[in-house]
């Protein structure tokens, strides 16, 4: 059995996934299985896959779906992965020819692997120029490394068991969209990760990417958002993050049309001193929405 699975959503990537399969194919450890779940494309995916899995030269394992979100695929490949590590790489990103090494390496090194939830790596731009800051502690949870002032996405590469173990992502009837970072806070109340000063993906974010159109998320999605705001109360180490949380969890309810938002609320008063600030959230993803819709028509 592979130690790694590097898993993809994809959504009418079909366009995207060959420069993936490419940087997969030059890897120079072939540990890994890369798991490819279909969010219901419409494009031609299917033949693009069947065409890498013809080449043989990457185990590829393949699993279509109904359109259910990023989250919803995530979902699909925590209930399928059957290797130690797992680690996601978007369609539209690429690893450099000896990421899989390096990470396979690095855990490899750490002894008392039960006390880590995996390890955490760093991202760069198609130039390789670095995003964000790199790590300045040997483990680290995933907030933590915020909280202390670091910066930049960051490649999560975790214990199958441990995320197996967790929640799945909900799912909101007409919604497509629950922050991923629900899991990561779960594991970070249990277990560190081992960091890695390694670059291990190149990204590559797209127009219609769902990391460059935040506010059309907020706006489409608000039960989703009103759901990871309420686990960030309850779950932040930071005073001032579950202070942005509550405010989110107002505006995300103001978009909902939840009039009972302040009882389900974790934290009451939290929430209720969160409201005027909440409000002021709620109009400017309305404007923000509004605007981008009148571009889109012009």
């Amino acid at each position: 059995m592979q130690t790694l699975t590097i898993f993809t959503p994809a959504y009418n990537r079909a366009h995207l996934l060959p420069r993936l399969y490419e940087s997969l194919k030059n890897q120079t450890s072939k540990d890994f299985v890369w798991l490819i779940i279909d969010d219901g494309s419409v494009d031609n995916t299917v033949e693009v896959v069947a065409g890498f899995k013809a080449e043989n030269r990457v185990e590829i394992e393949y699993i279509r779906q109904e359109n259910q979100g990023m989250h919803g695929a995530h979902n699909t490949a925590y209930a399928n992965i059957t290797t130690e590590l797992n680690t996601c790489i978007d369609s539209d990103d690429l690893m450099p020819h000896n990421a899989v090494q390096l990470i396979l390496e690095k855990w490899s090194a750490v002894t008392d692997k039960h006390l880590y939830v995996g390890l955490v790596g760093l991202d760069a731009d198609l130039h390789g120029n670095l995003l964000g800051t790199a790590f300045t502690t040997h483990t680290t949870t995933l907030e933590n490394f915020y909280l202390r002032g670091g910066r930049g996405d960051k490649k999560l590469v975790y214990r199958t068991e441990v995320m197996q173990q967790y929640p799945p992502y909900p799912l909101f009837e007409g919604e497509k969209y629950v922050g991923l970072g629900y899991k990561y806070l779960l594991a970070d109340q249990d277990y560190e990760l081992v960091t890695l000063n390694e670059i291990l993906v190149l990204v590559d974010y797209q127009p219609g990417g769902s990391s460059m159109n935040m506010f059309r998320q907020y706006h489409n999605n608000p039960k989703g958002f009103a759901f990871i705001r309420k686990q960030g109360m309850l779950l932040s180490k930071s005073r001032k993050r579950r202070f942005v949380e509550a405010v989110h969890y107002v505006s995300s309810s103001l978009l909902s049309k939840n009039p009972s938002f302040l009882a389900e609320s974790p934290k009451k008063m939290l929430t209720l001193l969160a409201i005027p600030f909440g409000i002021a959230l709620w109009m400017v993803i309305l404007y923000k929405n509004r605007k981008t819709l009148n571009s889109t028509e012009l």
